[in-house]
């Protein structure tokens, strides 16, 4: 099954410093490019990977290798299913948190404004909530906010009420639907009015938000004092702005906190000042890197 090329694959994995007898985490395993750029520089280390995924399809991709365990699980519950499998400390953890071109490829899953189909956008389909059901049971402040924090689309308001007037007269249920309530409110090139707008409601959908704010905690919990690595490759600012903060203070808000005689308390060793992004040639070669930023830390 073709999935997306692994974006930022030398840096990202360059970051964990793999260490023979180390335990990793792919958070986002999806086709399986950067778990298998991540055994692959392992060489003869004998390490053990834990690859995770929410898309039931994303199993067909599962490794064959001795040193790779695929889970199917939603990597917000990362701890759990590691202590099933008797792990209670990682060495390094990788997450690439776009979506993949498979998903977007695939008409049915409904994250494309390229095809007709449900507005779905779920990674995973076991889950409950669609797109659909954001736009016909929410309140238009709720809409406009979604709209607003997660697409930065510039006339969220405008937008909003006009959904909320349209399913007055119909239910918006596939993507043809919500389009024609959306052309006439484009402003600025289409294709990057809609991708906002898409991006919003997917982020909805997934809670996207809260899951990476609950992947980060986990993952600071987890990985072991001195040398554990984290590592992550971010696509739209509030992601990147998460990922900042965690590395800085530990938490998604950026609160700094201090001990009883005022010494910050900082989780890692902040390994990039300032974001890496993909080189040119890398965005020639797949134009999915483009709005790539990696940060990566090492944990204190």
């Amino acid at each position: 099954m073709a999935y997306h090329v692994p974006v930022l694959a030398g840096e990202s994995v360059g970051f964990l410093n793999l260490r023979p007898g180390g335990v990793y985490v792919d958070a986002t395993f999806g086709g399986g490019g950067h778990s298998r750029f991540i055994l692959e520089q392992a060489g003869s280390k004998d390490i053990r990977l834990f690859g995770f995924d929410q898309d039931e399809e994303a199993v067909a991709n599962a490794l064959d290798d001795s040193r790779f365990t695929f889970v199917a699980a939603n990597f917000r519950n990362l701890t759990n299913f590691l202590r099933l499998y008797g792990v209670d400390r990682i060495d390094g953890l990788l997450a690439d948190l776009g979506v993949s071109s498979h998903q977007f490829d695939q008409a049915e899953r409904g994250f494309s404004f390229r095809f007709d189909a449900a507005l779905d956008m779920r990674m995973g389909t076991i889950a409950d909530r669609t797109a659909a059901d954001v736009v016909n049971n929410y309140s238009p402040e709720d809409l406009q906010k979604v709209f607003g924090e997660y697409g930065e689309v510039r006339n969220a308001r405008s937008l909003a009420l006009a959904i909320a007037e349209a399913r007055e007269q119909s239910p918006i249920v596939t993507i043809e639907d919500f389009l024609q309530v959306v052309n006439p409110w484009v402003r600025g090139q289409r294709p990057r009015y809609l991708a906002q707008v898409f991006q919003a409601l997917r982020i909805e959908v997934n809670d996207e938000i809260g899951a990476l704010s609950d992947l980060l905690a986990q993952a600071t919990d987890l990985l072991i004092p001195t040398h554990g690595r984290l590592s992550v490759i971010s696509y739209h600012s509030l992601e990147d702005r998460i990922t900042k903060n965690f590395l800085k203070t530990g938490n998604a808000e950026g609160i700094v906190n201090k001990d009883f005689y005022g010494k910050i308390d900082r989780p890692y060793k902040v390994l990039t000042k300032k974001p890496v992004l993909p080189s040119a040639e890398e965005i020639r070669q797949n134009s999915r890197a483009r709005s790539a930023k990696l940060r990566a830390g090492e944990r204190l």
